[in-house]
């Protein structure tokens, strides 16, 4: 190893140390479950937008995108990113102040399956008990994905063995979660999320520089067909461009439909302080994501301009790490690269918390042991937290797994199975328990169907982002269902129109 790669490894490790006595520091704050699984709805609006937005890009802001742009131009990470900040802008407008209040309205609840239980006055908890199965089992593929990304990180930057250095990094992961609960987790997200920030700023402002402006790195890619439009995407083999048609935009669009079914997203909502401070919330998380997903699409092309085409045998996702080991000094290399692994920590910290929540809260105080006290509660949240990193740890085995294959997998699922949903439960009053079950069962199974049984054997449509269909189908079904079935309760009908007035800010 030379001593420009010890340098970058120290800072690696400065930071992860720095993250686990940020653990350390809210261990005494977890006096309850509420405390350790929601923060005891304690968010302060900065913590509240960093937290969620953090924990939304992953790895997929500082490796995917730039590296999607690096490879193939502007014309996929564009429209990628106009339908993700069209989806963060929307779900904070609409979804974030009715979920807060009608959380607290229907029973206190604390987790997503607990809310949709109480807001249905479902007694025999069949919608907690599958939306459970389903947040778990997207979950834990979810984790391997984020364990294996840090594990390859390591390994292409230093020579580092793959499996230890995976084991390592979830270790760290899995410490400063269990000792810190729901309020280490969002204040580490907002750590991560200001050093994402300003690592994406300073390599975009040093890479400027260093491509001699604006109009030099254009002239200097004019030659790349296509590389510039939006209307078709570059293909590095060829040098021709590939013209994409509305469906193909449509498809990219979808994914910002994804934001109204993830439930570490929706958990930050439940959590902030006064929904009142939503708004500021709202300004924050769109001003981050829209900045932040502009300075990734200029990364990637920086890098082609800067490094030529010497990634483009399978390694266009380290641009990022590329750059900044090229234009800064190995120590400040290294802290702007810690910003990869914070990308990838803030979102399997946050799938294990969220994890826990659906194991102590649903499936063993809600069906096994329901006189659990809350010391036994908060016990089984710690132990899911270890075991359900364990499992993760399991899936990331494989070094040669894919990761932003699996995370657009669990993206749609969790987006068509959860985002209807939610939408429908605070929006729709005439909306029941078996449209509830019928949606979620819809929206899952139509990605799963699409993906595997459509796609492989037909094309058009079909080649359609399988998250679009789960989305619409889901809808459909929740509408269809409801109508079909008997009208919700009095009970039902009144809390629903209670909870536009409602004052829930303590």
């Amino acid at each position: 190893m030379t001593g420009d790669q010890i340098q970058i490894l120290a800072a690696m490790g400065l930071y992860m140390v720095a993250m686990l006595v940020v653990g350390g520091l809210y261990a005494k704050s977890n006096n309850s479950t509420s405390d350790y699984l929601l923060g005891g709805r304690k968010l302060g609006p900065w913590v509240t937008a960093m937290s969620a937005e953090a924990s939304d890009m992953s790895g997929w802001l500082l490796m995917g995108l730039p590296g999607v742009a690096y490879a193939t131009g502007l014309c996929e990470p564009f429209w990628t990113a106009v339908g993700l900040a069209l989806g963060t802008y929307l779900n904070w407008l609409f979804v974030a102040k009715r979920l807060r209040k009608y959380t607290k309205v229907a029973g206190n609840a604390i987790t997503l399956p607990d809310y949709f239980s109480n807001r249905f006055r479902d007694k025999h908890k069949i919608l907690m008990s599958i939306a459970a199965v389903l947040i778990l089992l997207f979950f834990v593929i979810y984790l391997g994905s984020g364990f294996a990304a840090m594990g390859k990180l390591f390994q292409s930057l230093f020579g580092l063995d793959y499996t230890l250095m995976m084991i390592i990094s979830a270790l760290v992961i899995i410490a400063y979660s269990v000792v810190g609960g729901f309020l280490a987790v969002c204040t580490t997200d907002l750590i991560q999320g200001i050093l994402m920030f300003f690592a994406l700023l300073a390599i975009v402002i040093f890479g400027y520089a260093a491509a001699g402006g604006g109009e030099r790195m254009v002239a200097g890619l004019s030659g790349l067909n296509g590389y510039f439009s939006i209307w078709g995407v570059h293909d590095p083999a060829a040098n021709a461009m590939k013209p994409w048609d509305a469906l193909t935009i449509v498809s990219t669009l979808a994914w910002g439909l994804g934001y109204f079914g993830i439930p570490h997203i929706l958990l930050r909502f439940m959590a902030i302080r006064k929904v009142k401070q939503i708004r500021q919330s709202r300004r924050i998380a769109t001003v981050w994501v829209l900045i932040s997903l502009t300075a990734a699409i200029l990364i990637g092309m920086l890098g082609r301009s800067l490094l030529g085409g010497t990634l483009l045998d399978g390694k266009s996702e380290t641009v990022f790490s590329a750059l900044a080991t090229t234009l800064f000094p190995a120590f400040i290399a290294g802290i702007l690269v810690s910003g990869i692994l914070a990308s990838t920590m803030s979102t399997s910290d946050s799938q294990l918390l969220a994890a826990a929540s659906v194991i102590s809260k649903n499936f063993f105080h809600g069906l096994i042991k329901k006189d659990a006290t809350d010391k036994q509660i908060l016990a089984v949240s710690k132990g899911t937290v270890i075991g359900a990193a364990l499992i993760g740890i399991l899936f990331a085995l494989d070094e040669n797994s894919t990761v932003f294959g699996i995370v657009s997998y669990a993206w749609a699922g969790f987006g068509a199975t959860f985002g209807p949903l939610v939408i429908l439960s605070l929006f729709w009053r005439r909306m029941n328990k078996w449209g509830a079950l019928a949606g979620m069962i819809g929206g899952a199974a139509t990605v799963i169907i699409w993906k595997e049984v459509l796609r492989p054997h037909f094309k058009g449509v079909f080649c359609i982002y399988e998250l679009l269909p789960g989305f619409i189908v889901a809808m459909a079904a929740i509408v269809v269902a409801s109508l079909l079935t008997e009208a919700p309760s009095q009970e039902i009908l009144d809390e629903f129109d209670s909870v536009r007035t409602a004052d829930v800010d303590e």
